[in-house]
């Protein structure tokens, strides 16, 4: 025997497949949303890696500007001896007769990586050989304060190339020419190396 349906019955079959839809709907995108953090992959373990190339940039950028060749970059201090000396952009002759001069192929001072200075050993650098490892060199420029502490003293021969290789890490690289009282073009060079501790 057929039954008839009735309004009653329409109404009640129409309330129950509206609530079967509404359930599916809130539903299905919370699964979807499982699904995919699922496979989200874990965190990159180069994340630190990321960040120290990011450090790395930040300590690329310090400067604005970058100084002209000949052009007065900042003061070098050394508190060991009590001098303040007057850092010149280059190398040449004109450099370093009026102070200490950046080596143009280094980097600038506060940067990550290697930056030399070089110095006569008759005039801004006479007293070099009283500055111990632990000692404090500590550089001004327009990109603010950098203290480096020496951690290594080194003589090498005059031709000795690794004395403007790249560090790791922010690195101040002094050099002049040795043994102090020679007379004549001396046939080693002095190199202290600091490691930066402070900006």
């Amino acid at each position: 025997m057929k039954r008839k349906l009735t309004l009653k019955g329409v109404i009640g079959l129409a309330f129950i497949l509206g609530g079967v839809w509404l359930a599916a709907s809130n539903v299905m995108p919370y699964l979807n949303d499982q699904k995919t953090s699922a496979h989200i992959p874990p965190p990159s373990s180069n994340v630190k890696t990321e960040v120290k190339a990011a450090q790395k940039t930040e300590l690329h950028n310090l400067y604005n500007v970058r100084p002209k060749m000949g052009e007065e970059m900042g003061v070098l201090s050394i508190p060991k001896i009590s001098t303040d000396l007057p850092i010149f952009h280059g190398t040449d002759e004109d450099e370093l007769e009026k102070g200490v001069g950046h080596y143009a192929g280094s980097v600038l001072p506060g940067e990550e990586d290697n930056s030399v200075l070089s110095g006569h050993r008759d005039t801004v650098f006479r007293k070099l050989g009283e500055v111990e490892t632990g000692d404090l060199l500590v550089v001004n420029t327009s990109a603010g304060e950098f203290t480096y502490k020496v951690r290594k003293i080194r003589i090498v021969d005059a031709d000795d190339r690794t004395v403007i290789v790249p560090k790791p890490r922010a690195t101040l690289t002094l050099t002049t020419c040795y043994p102090f009282n020679f007379i004549g073009d001396a046939p080693q060079r002095y190199i202290l190396i600091g490691d930066l501790v402070r900006k």
